[in-house]
């Protein structure tokens, strides 16, 4: 059996303390506290539809508002995925999924070739962005965090959709699901890497 690739890390500051703890090769467990509900729902989605095992610690001043935490949270978890993948050998590097959520569809696609980016085109919902007092909105911080610090270039759309907890939904399950495909790994790529330039570093 394949070494698990899996790391922690820790991040503190003077809004928010968070712990994670990523295994990229687990079967989807998760232990998730935030402090914010509908957030820990859609982190334990992103471990179970990913077959991550995932230990997410946050204590945030939610009190003001959830932005600091979501972001927060994104912003570790791609520095987490950063020091797994490492100089990225034997990596396939892409990923896309195409979910259906009820009325919603999403597509997803992720590429971890050390090019951070974010496009995100979310339908929003005619019914508005809450679920209870969450703002779906928020997610788009969460995925521009990730994508800047695990260096990925991240595309997420709902194609069509009006409740906005599908709509989060859909696209974290997709999200899921193209970083578990770009995060395999390749035998015929052994000790190179998915890139004519020969490095995924520079």
């Amino acid at each position: 059996m394949a070494e698990q690739r899996i790391a922690s890390k820790t991040r503190k500051t003077g809004e928010t303390q968070i712990e994670i703890e990523w295994n990229l090769d687990g079967s989807g467990a998760s232990e998730i506290s935030t402090g914010i509900p509908f957030f820990d729902h859609m982190l334990t989605l992103f471990a179970k539809h990913g077959l991550f095992d995932l230990k997410v610690q946050a204590v945030g001043d939610i009190e003001v508002d959830y932005h600091h935490t979501v972001e927060d949270v994104g912003l570790l978890l791609g520095q987490v995925l950063r020091e797994i993948l490492g100089d990225r050998t034997g990596l396939v590097r892409y990923g896309f999924f195409l979910l259906p959520m009820d009325e919603a569809l999403a597509q997803v696609a992720v590429d971890l070739g050390n090019r951070p980016y974010l496009v995100y085109e979310v339908e929003h919902s005619s019914s508005g962005p809450m679920v209870r007092d969450f703002n779906i909105h928020l997610f788009k911080e969460f995925y521009q965090a990730f994508a800047n610090e695990a260096g990925a270039n991240v595309h997420i759309k709902t194609q069509y959709g009006f409740e906005p907890h599908h709509l989060a939904e859909g696209g974290i399950k997709a999200f899921a699901r193209a970083v578990s495909a770009a995060t395999r790994l390749d035998s015929r790529l052994e000790g190179k890497v998915m890139s004519t330039k020969g490095s995924l570093n520079v």
